[in-house]
């Protein structure tokens, strides 16, 4: 029998708009007529997408070499971050 893959968590910080836009979206669309079976699942592909258009815009269509849990800066984007921060784009 495979093994099953160990899930990595994320936090993703979201304001009350974003999180409520979100659920509606889930709800919506994301659960009836793509498919997801959960609201982790709907974030999951969502940023799964942007990563592989980040990979084909900044790394020729390949896979970066992954980063290690622990690696990255933790917690809620500062004040200054959310100020510079286009959420639009």
């Amino acid at each position: 029998m495979a093994k099953p893959k160990k899930i990595a968590a994320f936090t993703p910080y979201y304001t009350e708009e974003q999180a409520g836009q979100v659920r509606a979206a889930f709800v919506a669309a994301g659960k009836t007529e793509e498919g997801d079976a959960s609201v982790s699942d709907f974030i999951v592909r969502a940023t799964m997408r942007e990563v592989k258009r980040l990979q084909r815009k900044y790394n020729g269509g390949k896979p970066w070499p992954p980063v290690k849990a622990g690696e990255l800066r933790r917690g809620q984007r500062t004040m200054d971050e959310m100020q510079h921060r286009n959420e639009d784009a």
